[in-house]
C-alpha cells in the first residue's frame, strides 16, 4: 500500500471510564482509562470497531470544519463519547497539522 494523500488531521482517542468499576473484564476489547490511540484517517490498531462507527462521523465533522461545542462538545475540537455499548467512554481530541493552501 503507497501512502499518497497527505492528512492534515490527528487524533487522539482516550479512556477516560470503563464501566461503573473501571475494570478491563467489563469491556471484551480489555480497555483500561488512559489507554490511548492515534489516528489520522484509518482506524487506530485495537481499536474497537463497533466504537470506530461513531467515531467516524466525528472525526469527520472535524475535518470538514465543523465544531464539536455544537454537539455538546469541550472545545471546537475535543468531545466526550460513549461507546455503542454504553460501556466505555472515550476523549477525542483533534489537532490540524496544517492548513491547506490553495492556489489559483
Amino acid at each position: 500500500m503507497k501512502q499518497w494523500y497527505q492528512e492534515d488531521w490527528e487524533f487522539t482517542v482516550k479512556v477516560e471510564k470503563v464501566g461503573r468499576d473501571n475494570k478491563p473484564t467489563n469491556y471484551r476489547m480489555g480497555y483500561e482509562p488512559g489507554d490511548s490511540f492515534t489516528c489520522r484517517y484509518g482506524c487506530p490498531e485495537h481499536f474497537c470497531s463497533k466504537s470506530m462507527l461513531k467515531l467516524f462521523l466525528i472525526l469527520e465533522a472535524v475535518r470538514s470544519g465543523g465544531d464539536l461545542r455544537n454537539l455538546g462538545g469541550a472545545d471546537k475540537h475535543e468531545m466526550a463519547i460513549v461507546c455503542p455499548d454504553g460501556v466505555v467512554q472515550f476523549r477525542i481530541s483533534g489537532k490540524q497539522l496544517f492548513k491547506w493552501r490553495v492556489r489559483c
